[in-house]
């Protein structure tokens, strides 16, 4: 079997988590310590994140999205291959290193998402972003943990608080989406996002594009009635 390689090293900037970058053969996959976060072989749900919202507001005038957590760039492809040519794409990465990844081993994995000219990315906290934003969006997408029990980032949590969906519902403009990617799914953030005043569907998606079998991640996605 093909060994894994290890392409790069970096620290979150809260609680010290150290992100690998691995390659095998064609084969991407961004560790936190031990723990798998994502896999270029596995981006079905990733996919789904940006589709289910984007579908929702492309036909909205002059359309302005925020992505939570470059990855691998796969959310930032399907966003901007459901959205139309006038489209603005924010992309908020904390993490330098992750940019910086995308730029030099990952692009060609998604096409080169960053390439695109509707796409701006801010080395910024996407916390603060929605924090200071008041009806500057028409969806914002959220991949930057593993779901309303956040793990890599301390802090990330406020995101799912109420304070936090309070903001991000402010942040929307009307009939705005928020799409929130986890591993599993969780009843009781479901009610506090209805509590919120966002309508909402929880969708199972694949974690394979397109294949049958193999894992499910969930999605939800609320709208700003």
């Amino acid at each position: 079997m093909i060994p894994w390689k290890l392409l790069g090293t970096a620290k979150t900037s809260r609680n010290g988590t150290e992100l690998r970058l691995y390659q095998r053969d064609n084969e991407f996959s961004i560790k936190a310590d031990n723990q798998e976060l994502m896999n270029s072989q596995v981006h079905g749900s990733e996919d789904a994140l940006a589709k289910l919202a984007c579908e929702k507001v492309t036909n909205h005038p002059a359309v302005r999205v925020l992505i939570g957590g470059l990855g691998l760039g796969y959310t930032v492809r399907a966003a901007l291959d459901e959205l139309k040519a006038d489209a603005e794409v924010i992309v908020s990465e904390i993490i330098p290193d992750v940019l910086e990844w995308n730029r030099e081993f990952l692009g060609h994995l998604a096409d080169h998402p960053l390439d695109d000219d509707r796409v701006t990315v801010q080395v910024e906290d996407v916390a603060q972003m929605i924090w200071t934003t008041k009806g500057g969006y028409n969806a914002i997408m959220l991949d930057v943990d593993n779901g309303p029990q956040a793990m890599t980032q301390e802090g990330n949590e406020w995101i799912y608080s109420p304070k936090g969906l309070e903001s991000s519902f402010a942040a929307l403009r009307p009939r705005g989406v928020l799409s929130i990617w986890s591993t599993d799914p969780d009843p009781a953030f479901t009610r506090r996002l209805l509590k919120t005043g966002f309508k909402v569907e929880v969708v199972k998606a694949r974690a394979r594009s397109g294949k049958k079998g193999g894992g499910h991640y969930f999605v939800w996605v609320a709208t700003r009635n």
